[in-house]
């Protein structure tokens, strides 16, 4: 008979992180600095495999701007979008490069220096094939071994491309491997099918060569600038929309790609407008390019731990705590924890989810460790009370860049009187787990309305009363009652990011205050 098979070694932790990307690595990091009994496992043999295929042009779209006024290190990460937080001054990302939007390559090197000095638990050239779960426990298949773990967190980022369902779709390059070499499109004729920042990149590189490009998808391009959302197209790709106006033959067009086939050695593409009446076209090109986003591989889950997922199942569903609605213990961590602020505050980058992972740390330590979530005494004073609000406002970079997001928390005591501040959570997660409390008072930073028609031209209205009508970011305080929202107060807006003004905002601030702290 033949021999029998050893038996796969097993590994038992807490906490077990898939994937050593930017979130990973940042999860790892408060895990290991807190003493915690962890894991993290990555397929490839080094770090941050995505940025070292994506962008395919190796420029960031995420800002370093390395010269402020600033000296403040908390105050320099709202500018700083790619360091993970950290206690090293070597290991802050400007150390790395000086560009405003720096290479790809050099996060890649910042991220293996930040996994080796902090001698993070990760076991590389150990990919995960499997994920099941059994009595409150995850089983995870990785490399020939087997880890259980009470906690799961998935950081694996994008899994791969999103294929639309386009008959003939398949003829196209896809974003990931098509040319990088705008040469290559000299004098032809092509259709891009997207019209996100990969999209755009690639037509950038394309622009002094192909004869005509055309961007297609159902719905308007949404440009950075009016959204406020730094995942839409962002003012450095503006050349191509500059082209399309000056009537150039380059085209931005909003439709359905019906159809494409082949035909006499060149692509037939068959459209209809979204925004004509449903007019019908039918195009022709030499080139055909796909560049429509990523999509999570769910692959790897089992049928007792399959996560929901949101936009046909591009993402998972996440609750308020960051963990599957369906699954519990099951978590996500990165670009996967955007969900619940979906092109709108900055989760599915850098500069969002370290902060949500800081949060996320704090959560998984009181739960699995009864570790209390850190709170700060502030008196029940409206003085006080203004005083510490506009202090956090002023200095903090999570609330900064985590807009209408993130909120600080003031959870007045029944037992003394006072509040206690809780720092950066997600404002729907404080008003759910604050529920029952007689006096909650959140504080975020948010934007105005977004239909202005000319963002460049907003005519502002620079008193207290109408400070509501602020266009840029700023203040919101909110008042909640066992559960309820009862009142808000934005104050006013301020072109240096300082709300300390003693009529415009100290004043206002504290009056509300006083009207609400009452029982």
């Amino acid at each position: 008979m033949p021999p029998t098979a050893p038996a796969a070694r097993a590994h038992t932790h807490r906490y077990l992180i898939i994937g050593a990307g930017p979130a990973g690595l940042q999860l790892s990091y408060f895990l290991g600095r807190a003493g915690l009994d962890y894991v993290t496992l990555e397929r490839e043999d080094a770090p941050g495999g995505f940025f070292r295929r994506f962008p395919r042009h190796r420029r960031l779209i995420s800002l370093n701007k390395v010269n402020t006024v600033e000296k403040d290190p908390e105050i320099l990460l709202r500018w700083d979008w790619n360091s993970l937080l950290n206690d090293s001054p070597a290991l802050q990302f400007p150390r790395y490069s000086r560009e405003y939007f720096p290479s790809a390559d050099d996060l890649v090197r910042y991220l293996a220096d930040f996994q080796r000095e902090h001698a993070l638990n990760v076991r590389y050239g150990t990919a995960v094939e499997r994920v099941e779960k059994s009595d409150g426990r995850f089983t995870v298949h990785a490399g020939g071994e087997v880890f259980h773990a009470e906690c799961l967190i998935v950081a694996t980022g994008w899994g791969g491309p999103y294929i639309p369902d386009i008959p003939g779709i398949e003829l196209a390059d896809g974003y990931e491997d098509v040319s990088v070499s705008g040469e290559d499109f000299t004098g032809k004729r092509v259709l891009i099918i997207g019209k996100g920042n990969s999209a755009f990149e690639t037509a950038h590189a394309m622009l002094p060569h192909a004869a005509i490009i055309h961007m297609a998808s159902p719905s308007p391009t949404r440009l950075a600038w009016t959204s406020k959302h730094p995942g839409h197209v962002r003012g450095q790709y503006g050349a191509l929309l500059d082209s399309y106006w000056f009537k150039t033959l380059h085209g931005v067009l909003e439709c359905t790609v019906d159809r494409l086939w082949r035909e006499g050695g060149h692509y037939k593409a068959a459209i209809t407008y979204t925004l004509a009446e449903g007019e019908q076209a039918l195009l022709e090109y030499d080139a055909v390019v796909r560049c429509t986003g990523f999509t999570m591989d769910a692959g790897i889950f089992g049928a007792s731990c399959a996560p929901e997922t949101l936009r046909g199942g591009r993402m998972p569903a996440i609750g308020p705590d960051f963990q599957s609605p369906n699954v519990d213990g099951l978590y996500f961590a990165g670009t996967l924890m955007q969900a619940r602020d979906f092109k709108r505050a900055s989760s599915a980058f850098i500069d969002g989810f370290r902060y949500n992972l800081r949060t996320l740390a704090a959560l998984l330590a009181e739960r699995y460790e009864d570790t209390p979530l850190p709170r700060h005494p502030v008196p029940a004073d409206a003085g006080e009370l203004t005083f510490t609000v506009l202090e956090r406002v002023n200095h903090s970079s999570a609330l900064w860049t985590q807009f209408e997001y993130l909120a600080d928390a003031y959870v007045r005591d029944p037992a003394t009187g006072g509040f206690h501040r809780y720092e950066d959570l997600p404002e729907d997660y404080a008003a759910e787990r604050f529920a029952g409390e007689d006096l909650l008072v959140t504080v975020t930073l948010r934007w105005g309305r977004r239909d202005h028609g000319d963002v460049f031209a907003i005519q502002r209205h620079p008193t207290p009363d109408r400070a509501d009508e602020s266009a840029f970011l700023h203040p919101v305080v909110r008042v909640w009652r066992r559960g309820a929202q009862v009142a808000e107060r934005h104050l006013l807006e301020d072109l240096q990011a300082q709300w300390r003004d003693p009529v415009r905002h100290v004043e206002p601030l504290r009056r509300f205050l006083s009207e609400h702290l009452a029982p």
